[in-house]
């Protein structure tokens, strides 16, 4: 298990909407992950609205594992560019 401090951390952790938008996977597979034990979670609700809080480190590790490094940096570096051609458009 982790050490209690890494949940704080800005960055360490992401919801399940963000990992389905940045890593390019559904949330039966982030759910079949969470099952195998491999990514460590946390269950939470924003005005009654429930989301799932995973660590990125261990989330990425899992999807390298499953479904291979080239398909995390593909979707990694998508949802980069995403961010950087928003970034453009709001200027």
């Amino acid at each position: 298990m982790v050490e209690y401090g890494e949940w704080n951390l800005k960055g360490a952790t992401f919801s399940d909407v963000t990992a389905r938008k940045e890593c390019g996977v559904d949330r039966s597979f982030i759910v079949k992950g969470i099952r195998a034990g491999k990514p460590e979670y946390r269950q939470g609700t924003i005005w009654g609205n429930p989301y799932i809080r995973v660590l990125r480190k261990q989330f990425e590790q899992y999807i390298a594992e499953e479904l291979g490094a080239d398909h995390l940096s593909r979707n990694k570096n998508k949802a980069e560019l995403r961010k950087i051609n928003n970034r453009i458009a709001s200027l």
